[in-house]
């Protein structure tokens, strides 16, 4: 059985903030006056945009910012992203791992939309070459791209497939000296960790930046099914996804 009490306090963990330091050039003129509250609190305006399956369907936008959402299959990917953007039905969620096999866009404010959440296919053992194709372009080609986030399970805790997508994404963060994009890992399911939770998130948080030096510190999330705890880290979540877009009224 879990231990409640201590699954209650990892939300208290303490790590260091995230650093405004090599951020986007979209954020080097412009001050961010408007608080994740007025971004996400109009959940009725989140509107799915459309599917990518290849480089060639990946829409135009008209310069939106954007972030990019990966993880492992089943990692909790689309409860979180629901959780963010203020709604329960917006991304399908699955107990399958693999359901989502584009890159799928969802604006977020009224139109034309303050910015774009984009939701990725898994990677791991059960992720396809032609996944990796279309994300790997996205990445090389994007001008709006802001952020990537990398989700890490809890209970998991940095596998050798996480630290091959970390480097990777490290590498390329590097080579354009920060200055196209972030990368920042979200550990999702914390409240599923059991007496050593603060332990294996201090695990977590090394392995991560063994394997990607550049990437913003954690942050801490779980989204418990109805009836558990009360959910955490969706707050962190949205300050983040304000900072790296830049989003001014």
């Amino acid at each position: 059985m879990q231990n409640v009490s201590a699954r209650k306090s990892l939300h208290h963990v303490v790590l260091k903030p995230y650093s405004l330091a090599g951020r986007p050039r979209c954020n080097f003129s412009r001050l961010i006056t408007s608080g994740p509250k007025s971004i996400f609190k109009d959940a009725r305006s989140v509107e799915f945009l459309s599917a990518a399956g290849n480089s060639a369907s990946i829409p135009d936008l008209n310069g939106i910012p954007e972030l990019i959402v990966t993880g492992r299959a089943n990692v909790g990917k689309s409860s979180l992203l629901n959780a963010v953007v203020g709604r329960k039905d917006i991304l399908f969620t699955s107990k399958k791992a693999g359901r989502t096999q584009t890159l799928n866009f969802y604006r977020v404010g009224q139109h034309p939309g303050k910015l774009v959440v984009v939701d990725s296919p898994g990677y791991g053992a059960r992720g396809r070459p032609e996944w990796g194709a279309v994300f790997r372009y996205y990445l090389e080609n994007r001008e709006e791209l802001r952020r990537i986030y990398v989700l890490l399970a809890a209970t998991h805790g940095v596998t050798s497939a996480d630290q091959s997508m970390l480097s990777s994404l490290d590498a390329q963060v590097q080579s354009f000296a920060g200055t196209r994009f972030t990368l920042q890992a979200i550990v999702t399911k914390a409240d599923t960790l059991r007496r050593d939770g603060r332990e294996q998130i201090e695990r977590i948080h090394k392995d991560i930046f063994a394997a990607a030096p550049t990437c913003l510190p954690p942050i801490i999330a779980a989204i418990p099914p109805p009836g558990g705890l009360r959910s955490f880290g969706v707050d962190e979540v949205r300050r983040s996804i304000v900072e790296a877009c830049g989003i001014i009224r």
